[in-house]
């Protein structure tokens, strides 16, 4: 079997019917699905009754967060690659399963791009890069849902269940740490609900991934993150005379460079209204 498609939902009827019609619409059929509802009060449980004919596995019952939930999907999965499409998110449309895995990529971890939906009704894309970086993943990460990961994989740890937010992003950086394999399949294979915890608890966020970087990066690493959050607060803030020290150019470049930024901030602040 080549997919599992791991499905986790607390009290999301109406978010989990949108990924369920997305799947059962699919024109690739090497998958099973599991679907782990944390005790849903909502009727999720009996919509997840209702289409228990399309699910390898479901339980619902009380779990310890979202983590401990897509956990308890991994240990029952059998595919080859695993896909973890939360109630709330869906597949862009039949064939984006069929798309993605017509590259027949072989990486420890395949990924596409995906839409963010804003609560409103709006989306973006984000897209990521071909070769993937520390530099990226540290600022960004990939599409947790647009993503195919071994099974393997997480034989050797899951997913981290002291964390709130950021345990598949922790995940990522240590996979890449490990020097583990991936690869962009260039698709675009999910649209992404912004309206869950990891989109809106920004300071949380913040704080659980400086922990993961202060434990698991090695400092060398680390230290080239820290400076390049820093140039970048200093750029926002068009302190260049400072961001300059971090170079070795001449007097000369650096005072171009300086008026340049200077130049960019005024027109900024007449046109944008800027305000300090």
């Amino acid at each position: 079997m080549k997919l599992s498609i791991i499905t986790v939902n607390l009290n999301n009827k109406d978010g989990l019917q949108k990924t369920i019609d997305s799947v059962v619409s699919q024109t690739f059929k090497d998958y099973e699905w599991i679907v782990i509802d944390g005790g849903s009060t909502d009727g999720s449980r009996e919509l997840i009754e209702q289409y228990a004919d399309h699910f390898a596995y479901w339980v619902s019952e009380p779990d310890k967060g979202v983590y401990n939930a897509m956990n308890k999907g991994i240990r029952v999965a059998k595919g080859e690659y695993l896909q973890f499409l939360n109630s709330g998110d869906w597949l862009v449309d039949e064939t984006a399963l069929e798309r993605c895995f017509s590259h027949g990529f072989t990486a420890d971890i395949a990924f596409g791009d995906q839409y963010f939906v804003h609560p409103e009704g709006k989306r973006h894309k984000s897209s990521f890069p071909k070769l993937l970086t520390f530099k990226f993943l540290f600022q960004s990460s990939l599409g947790h849902s647009a993503s195919f990961i071994k099974r393997e994989l997480f034989q050797i740890e899951q997913y981290d269940e002291s964390f709130k937010i950021v345990s598949d992003w922790a995940f990522f950086v240590k996979m890449m740490l490990d020097d583990r394999k991936f690869v962009n399949i260039n698709e675009t294979v999910t649209c992404y609900d912004l309206s869950g915890i990891s989109s809106t608890n920004i300071e949380l966020r913040t704080q659980e991934r400086n922990f993961v970087i202060e434990r698991f990066v090695p400092d060398a690493i680390a230290g080239d993150y820290w400076k390049m959050e820093e140039m970048e607060k200093l750029l926002n803030e068009y302190h260049v005379r400072k961001v300059l020290e971090y170079g070795g150019k001449n007097k000369f470049y650096h005072k171009l460079i300086t008026v340049f930024f200077m130049f960019v901030g005024l027109v900024d602040k007449i046109f944008f209204f800027r305000k300090d």
